[in-house]
This record gives structure tokens, C-alpha cells and sequence, in this order.
């Protein structure tokens, strides 16, 4: 493996960023280390953060692409259509969070790990 920019880790896999932008990843498939069903999307990709058992990944145009267990964040389906304009993302163990570019935050995966922010919204 060349041209590694950065690299995250779930318990069981690895992803890493390559120099052009493109994402490898590998180890336990449940564990994200197979991205092979989203690697279209990924592009021009600028962070990937991991938790447990799933990654996510900010693209040049600030929108996510997810990957992993479907229950621990891996399916952002739910909330695909809010997650744009992303700055940052943050994980917990099971769910991860996106600070949107107006300051808003939006969360997904396992809602007794975080991933379930309706209690705190206004």
C-alpha cells in the first residue's frame, strides 16, 4: 500500500485515503473492511473517521459517504438528505455525529450510543 494520506481503524479493519482522493479498505467485512458497494462515492475524500464498527468518510463536495454495520452508523440513509456541507465528524462507539457548516449537528447510528440526537434538537 502507496501514497497513504491518512488512515482510521475499526476493532477489526482499516481504511486509508490514498493521495488521489480514492479509499482502500480492509480486515473483517461486518467491521467496514470492504467499502467495494460505496466506492463509487468515494471521491476526493478529505477525512475519514471511524467508531467500532463502522467508517465515514467527508468528500470534496461536504457530503458523506458510510460504510460498515448498518446498525453502527455504516447506513446513513436516514439522514443522507441533512448531510451536507459537513465540517467535521465525530464518533462514539456504535453512531457518529456531523457538524454542519451552518453549526447544526446530525447524528446517526446506534440511538442508545448517541446516534439519536431528537432529545437535544430545537
Amino acid at each position: 500500500l502507496k501514497n497513504v494520506q491518512q488512515l482510521q481503524a475499526t476493532d477489526e479493519a482499516f481504511a486509508a485515503i490514498l493521495d488521489d482522493g480514492s479509499v482502500v479498505a480492509w480486515g473483517e467485512l461486518n467491521y467496514g473492511g470492504d467499502c467495494s458497494a460505496v466506492q463509487e462515492q468515494l471521491v476526493n475524500v478529505r477525512q475519514i473517521q471511524a467508531n467500532r464498527y463502522a467508517f465515514a468518510a467527508i468528500c470534496g463536495d461536504r457530503s458523506v459517504v458510510t460504510w460498515g454495520s448498518n446498525t453502527s452508523g455504516g447506513d446513513s440513509s436516514s439522514v443522507q438528505d441533512q448531510l451536507k456541507d459537513v465540517q467535521a465528524i465525530q464518533s462514539s462507539s456504535r453512531a457518529f455525529v456531523a457538524i454542519l457548516r451552518d453549526g447544526s449537528a446530525v447524528a446517526w447510528g446506534a440511538s442508545s450510543y448517541g446516534g439519536d440526537s431528537s432529545e437535544v434538537q430545537d
